[in-house]
């Protein structure tokens, strides 16, 4: 699940379900630069007009004696010239910003989510299902198994959805329904009683401020909290399945299918919400002061893979089947266009922005892409191409 402030989600290989953060802070890659062979070079040389023509009047040993000599002196100034040269860069040599990270995991977790402490870069924590915590401390070159004792009191084998941090402040959100709050920066982690009585799972959460958190569900619920979680005030009046009876005959294409949770969510930096129907045949928003979930029908034939934010306040929207759509115009929007990429046929899986300018994203079959000029145009970096995986999420 670098950084980004992306930072990008990876399983082992051999079990074909990592993720992108297998793939951490970038770091360049040296690779030296070679000169071409010599055997091409010296095809060329044996064919140089400047050969002197044979001589009838000289021995046949003599004349052949000229020519090798004339051909050495070639080959001796074409190697001499070309190692004087700059050499032409070549797109296979382009070097990388992303280098692949091992993790001491089972091969069947999946996992989840990142997050890194803002006061310490270095210092990050990465989630997953089978209960599994791991921790780095030297900006995710190496990471070790975290044990929390208050996650393991009951004999359920948690499935960590998501973490958060503000400052030193951090949360964690997991399925069954369990909630970790840590006021040291994850040195210790406390354990924050939750109702039985919530509407759905618990699928993500944000550090919003001082001893504050925002949760959803995949029902839809928000959940606000500003006294460390020890009360939590609803945000929306319903859920999105009360939400979608009541407004059925609105037209929204797809809502009487609807099996009334989300597939994905993602926030925005000022609080806004983007999440896509379990089928992915309509998308939801909302904004802070809404009383509830607002539904739009797509306006792309395939169904919706994911949705999340621009930097700029855009969305950005993927289609199953591979395709890339952004909206026009910043804010919440109807009106998508398509943008061409380089998926080499696989779908893109989730997008994630650095700056205004630059993007990555990455998808199925290790496809990793790069824009730096907002995303009208995406290039391909090589670096998962020999990753027999999916990648699944970057940030």
């Amino acid at each position: 699940m670098a950084m980004m402030t992306p930072n990008l989600q990876a399983t082992d290989c051999s079990n074909l379900i990592p993720s992108l953060t297998s793939l951490f802070p970038p770091r360049l890659l040296h690779r030296p630069l070679s000169l071409p062979h010599s055997r091409f070079i010296s095809k060329a040389s044996l064919h140089h007009p400047s050969s002197p023509p044979s001589s009838s009047s000289s021995p046949p040993s003599l004349v052949n004696r000229r020519q090798i000599i004339s051909q050495t002196a070639s080959l001796s100034l074409s190697l001499a010239t070309l190692s004087s040269l700059p050499l032409p860069a070549k797109s296979e040599e382009v070097l990388s910003e992303w280098e692949r990270v091992y993790l001491p995991i089972d091969p069947g977790v999946v996992l989840l989510d990142i997050a890194f402490v803002p006061d310490d870069l270095n210092h990050g924590f990465l989630l997953g299902t089978r209960q599994t915590i791991l921790e780095t401390k030297d900006g995710g070159n190496t990471w070790t198994q975290r044990s929390i004792p208050s996650a393991e009191d009951e004999d359920f084998n948690y499935r960590f959805n998501s973490i958060s941090f503000k400052g030193k402040e951090g949360w964690i959100v997991g399925k069954p329904a369990i909630l970790l709050y840590t006021s040291d920066a994850g040195e210790s982690w406390e354990r924050i009683p939750l109702s039985a009585q919530l509407p759905g799972d618990m699928v993500y959460i944000k550090a919003t401020g001082e001893k504050s958190a925002e949760m959803v569900t995949d029902e839809g619920a928000i959940y606000v909290t500003s006294n460390r979680g020890y009360n939590w005030r609803a945000a929306v009046q319903e859920t999105v399945s009360a939400t979608l009876n009541r407004t059925v005959s609105s037209g929204i294409s797809g809502a009487s299918y609807y099996t009334g949770t989300f597939n994905t969510v993602n926030r925005s930096p000022d609080g806004r919400y983007v999440a896509v129907s379990s089928r992915g045949n309509f998308y939801l928003t909302w904004e802070p002061g809404q009383p509830f979930w607002q539904p739009h029908n797509r306006a792309i034939a395939r169904r919706i893979q994911n949705m999340g934010w621009r930097a700029d306040g855009g969305l950005w929207l993927l289609v199953r089947g591979g395709g890339l759509f952004l909206s026009k115009g910043t804010g919440i929007s109807e009106d998508f266009e398509e943008v061409p990429v380089q998926s080499r046929g696989f779908g893109i899986l989730d997008v994630g922005y650095r700056s205004e300018e630059e993007a990555w994203a990455a998808g199925g079959s290790g496809v990793l892409l790069r824009t730096t000029n907002g995303g009208k145009n995406w290039t391909r970096d090589k670096a998962a191409d020999n990753i027999a995986a999916n990648l699944y999420s970057v940030k």
